[in-house]
């Protein structure tokens, strides 16, 4: 059951909205963060008529979610250009995850400034494809990987790989963005003389783009570790489109239980 299927069955309801997570997008006890996170974007999105771009997120993993989840929405404030929405998702009357998006319109600015620093990857097109779990159950069951590291770099904590949804059509853009946004591995995971128990704590990402579209649903996304220490790991977290243009930039914190 694809993202464009599990949106398609969601219930909307006043400032609600209710959806069931397969067991095919499940990261261990937990739904995968990057499809909770989407339901919570897609619930604020039609929480509110005719809202900005989404420009930030701010994002808590506070608990598991399985099966059936809620996710309630509440405007903070809307004004001339920005709204500010909240919204929590539940799974059995639990909070699970807790998001706040700033959606935002383009402003005349005599600022225009980027960084021109381009990642060097090979086009999606030509780069190898990267294996996923094999467990039929584990959501990357729903994506394609490619690798886009030189093999003997993938051993340190700096995971560079193109993502793109098997199935995406009609997807909002910003709500594919952030399904695949936490599709990578925990960039420390590649210190890991063993496998081990992992847990996303924190996530917050900027939007670069008010309309990012790509070429053949592949992105760009990169992860790399700046400390891993006390059972905790801090990541920045990029992603750009198939030509390389910047998208999203980030941060999370990661529990580490090894």
């Amino acid at each position: 059951m694809s993202l464009v299927d599990i949106l398609a069955a969601a219930e909307t309801g006043e400032n609600t909205l209710t959806a069931r997570v397969p067991d095919t997008w499940m990261q261990g006890r937990t739904a995968y963060g990057g499809l909770s996170a989407a339901l919570a974007l897609e619930a604020a999105i039609r929480s509110q008529p005719d809202l900005p771009p989404l420009r930030s997120a701010q994002i808590a993993f506070v608990g598991p979610l399985a099966g059936e989840v809620t996710v309630e929405t509440r405007l903070l404030r809307r004004g001339r250009t920005a709204a500010y929405i909240e919204a929590n998702v539940f799974g059995d009357g639990t909070l699970g995850l807790k998001a706040l998006f700033v959606f935002m319109t383009a402003l005349e600015s005599a600022i225009d400034y980027a960084d021109a620093a381009r990642p060097d990857a090979p086009a999606p097109e030509e780069a190898a494809p990267a294996m996923a779990n094999p467990d039929p159950k584990f959501f990357t069951g729903n994506l394609e990987y490619r690798h886009a590291l030189p093999i003997e770099e993938r051993h340190t904590p700096d995971f560079m790989r193109w993502v793109r949804l098997k199935a995406r059509e009609g997807l909002h853009p910003m709500v594919e963005l952030m399904a695949i946004g936490d599709a990578l591995p925990p960039a420390a995971m590649a210190l890991f003389e063993k496998p081990g128990p992992i847990s996303s704590m924190t996530w917050m990402l900027n939007v670069l783009t008010a309309e990012p579209v790509t070429r053949d649903g592949w992105w760009l996304s990169r992860s790399t570790a700046d400390l891993v220490r006390d059972g905790s790991s801090s990541q920045v977290m990029q992603m750009w489109d198939a030509d390389r243009q910047p998208v999203v930039t980030g941060m999370q914190s990661v529990a580490i239980f090894v």
